[in-house]
């Protein structure tokens, strides 16, 4: 018995070796110490002795799992006894009540050594348990704001897949709770700020600073390094510019002002911008900065041309031609399972809708041209609203027409004559490549070189034309269309055109 008191006594006095033990203890509430299994490791060391934080359910929460009695567990955490000492099985055990953000239950911190608790050890406890209320309440109170930071992104991205599918009452239904007054407005811009991945959620707080929150801030869901602002304001355009002229490799681009219905073709102009933007000293750039090839067509006859090739979605309900008119948009630009995302739907739902217009349009839409063609119906039928003057008063327009314009032919050789100069004849290349399909393995085998060739020359042609060709979208569907321009691939097939018909295929 002696010997036995003799060790405890001089285990008790190890514990007072730590004369600065609330100096420490104080430490672990400095910003960059707030961490319980810390609080609890550094309570285990000090105190010789197994400790653990747990739930009233047993979860644990730091530490080392001491067995206890779940009675006597209740007893501490429902708060009818603060605290409990006893002797069990040869351990002294020590139970104390740690009170949590409503309406969590209380915690228990369970204190588990060989040697009874002295005078010392005992305050330690008793204030450890009080800073690892102090910190649950932060982690808590942290936690909770995550937690009301990630559904507030979650409802601006229902938002915007809202408008994306043209169901701008249900948009602005949802938008008035949190927004008032956000989507009071028939038209928007679409931005898309691009930063690294690592960098967007900081980009995504600095975007909505700089628009003082009066724009709908999204997290891109297929994108990771892209946020997605659709401003109602015009100084939103500058602001965000403001913002990205001081972050080095953040870019932007924008769209034309559309209607809200018009949100899905405001972004798919907005990433087509972003392209444009990569290549410019002042990492920004709009979609009407550039000429397109549908402005330089006669507005009457695209305005009738557009109206002929998508007639076969006219018998279909407003939602559910909205619906594929959407996903066949943003499908054209961008992958399946990017579409998805955008949309919050499944890949096989885009793949199912696709699939659909081009049954009903009776086409083929792993034709390159055949994807231009109704891309340029789709990106026409947002420009042209509103019939022109002279609409509908003639004939049906034919592609060929279309693109047999002066002013259109010169825009196609201006283009595709940047391309002239290189002697590895990169014309010919991306010529080929997009007759293929855009399938590099394919296109080689005609050219008779290797297909890492066949990419290298149309990725080398990228900044010769300033316009993205290896990801699928607006800048290729441009440059396909300048091809059919001046003549260099066969026109697209659709509505099952016939052969002989002028805007049937040709073949070299």
């Amino acid at each position: 018995m002696a010997g036995r008191e003799d060790g405890g006594r001089q285990r008790a006095s190890g514990a007072g070796e730590h004369a600065g033990w609330e100096q420490e203890l104080l430490d672990h509430l400095r910003p960059a110490g707030r961490d319980l299994n810390r609080v609890v490791a550094w309570l285990a060391g000090i105190a010789r002795a197994t400790v653990a934080l747990q739930d009233d359910t047993g979860r644990l929460l730091a530490g080392t799992r001491v067995t206890l009695d779940d009675v006597l567990v209740a007893d501490v955490t429902s708060g009818r006894i603060a605290s409990a000492a006893l002797e069990d099985g040869g351990r002294h055990l020590r139970l104390v009540r740690v009170e949590r953000s409503r309406p969590a239950p209380a915690a228990v911190l369970a204190v588990a050594r060989e040697e009874p608790f002295d005078r010392r050890v005992f305050d330690i406890v008793t204030h450890a348990a009080q800073v690892l209320e102090l910190l649950l309440a932060g982690h808590e109170s942290t936690a909770a704001g995550h937690r009301l930071r990630r559904a507030t992104s979650d409802l601006r991205l229902a938002i915007l897949q809202l408008l994306m599918v043209e169901d701008t009452v249900s948009a602005r239904r949802v938008a008035a709770g949190l927004w008032p007054g956000l989507l009071d407005t028939d038209t928007a811009c679409v931005y898309v700020v691009e930063s690294s991945p690592a960098e967007r959620d900081r980009l995504a707080e600095e975007c909505l600073t700089a628009t003082g929150e009066r724009a709908l801030v999204v997290r891109c869901p297929a994108v990771d390094g892209h946020v997605i602002v659709l401003a109602p304001r015009d100084t939103a355009g500058r602001e965000l510019r403001t913002l990205v002229g001081r972050r080095p490799g953040v870019f932007v681009g924008g769209s034309a002002r559309q209607g809200l219905a018009r949100t899905a073709a405001a972004y798919g102009q907005a990433v087509s911008a972003l392209a444009v933007a990569r290549f410019r000293p002042e990492k920004a750039a709009l979609y009407a900065e550039r000429t397109r090839p549908e402005r330089l067509m006669d507005p009457a006859a695209l305005h009738d041309w557009t109206a002929d090739v998508l007639s076969p979605l006219d018998g279909l309900s407003h939602h559910t031609r909205a619906e594929l008119i959407a996903t066949t948009r943003l499908g054209l630009e961008f992958t399946a399972v990017n579409t998805a995302k955008v949309l919050g739907v499944s890949r096989n739902t885009v793949r199912a809708r696709m699939d659909r217009v081009e049954s009903l349009l009776r086409t083929d839409f792993a034709d390159l041209t055949v994807r231009a063609a109704v891309h340029l119906a789709l990106n026409a039928q947002v420009v042209l609203a509103e019939p022109p003057p002279g609409a509908g008063a003639r004939a049906a327009a034919r592609l060929t027409d279309l693109l047999a314009g002066p002013a259109l032919r010169t825009w196609a050789a201006d283009l595709l004559g940047r391309l002239d100069p290189d002697g590895r004849d990169l014309r010919r290349s991306l010529r080929t490549w997009i007759a293929a399909g855009g399938n590099a393995e394919r296109a080689a085998q005609k050219l008779g070189m290797h297909a890492q060739t066949v990419r290298e020359h149309v990725r080398s042609a990228e900044p010769v034309l300033e316009r993205q060709l290896l990801a699928a979208g607006s800048d290729l569907y441009e440059v396909v269309l300048a091809h059919l321009a001046a003549g260099d691939l066969g026109q697209p097939l659709l509505h099952g055109t016939k052969p002989g018909h002028p805007d049937s295929p040709v073949h070299e």
